[in-house]
């Protein structure tokens, strides 16, 4: 790829994630308050700061392809204590479907967790705790990762072996289908 075919690619990422995101990220003035408020932030390649600003020099690319964007708990304590009011949790979902659709998926362990997490609740209607660890435990090759963590639950029984199905399974079928609708409409108008 010859350096103006890369820099029109990345032109092409930032527009689609500016229109996506909805976030000013020109408003972001490095302050750290991001970084410093975030629980997961130790755990990050890069911290939430350096991400923003990743985005902000248009390099989405980059910030794609980072593992802090996975790491992420989306639980908008950096959005919470922003001083200028940038929605950073969105910028970092933004970042983390475009980098999924790009096949750009950092922590590949955190996307089999949300797909089995996702199907659970799909054909279930709610959470099944058991099944997401055994789903998971699979689908990463780790048959018997955290087990032992479930031994006391089910001993108190806490934890139920049987899964519950909700009732109106057909509601929740359809609101899931609006929302999948509502993303394809979205990703069409790239």
């Amino acid at each position: 790829m010859t350096l103006n075919e890369k820099q029109m690619q990345n032109e092409e990422l930032n527009k689609e994630f500016l229109r996506r995101s909805g976030v000013d990220v020109s408003k972001c003035y490095q302050c750290g308050k991001c970084s410093a408020g975030c629980p997961v932030g130790d755990h990050m390649d890069i911290p939430t700061n350096k991400v923003m600003r990743l985005a902000q020099m248009g390099l989405i690319e980059d910030a794609m392809k980072s593992s802090a964007i996975w790491l992420c708990a989306s639980c908008s304590t950096c959005t919470t204590r922003c001083p200028k009011g940038v929605d950073v949790a969105a910028v970092m979902e933004t970042l983390r479907i475009m980098a999924k659709e790009h096949g750009y998926v950092a922590e590949k362990n955190v996307d089999k967790f949300h797909s089995v997490w996702m199907g659970i609740v799909g054909s279930m209607g709610r959470m099944y705790e058991p099944g997401l660890i055994v789903g998971r435990n699979v689908s990463t090759g780790k048959l018997f990762q955290d087990t032992s963590y479930g031994v006391p639950y089910i001993a108190k029984q806490k934890l139920k072996l049987v899964p519950y199905k909700c009732k109106n399974m057909d509601e929740i079928k359809s609101l899931i289908s609006k929302a999948e609708a509502m993303d394809r409409e979205e990703r069409g108008n790239k």
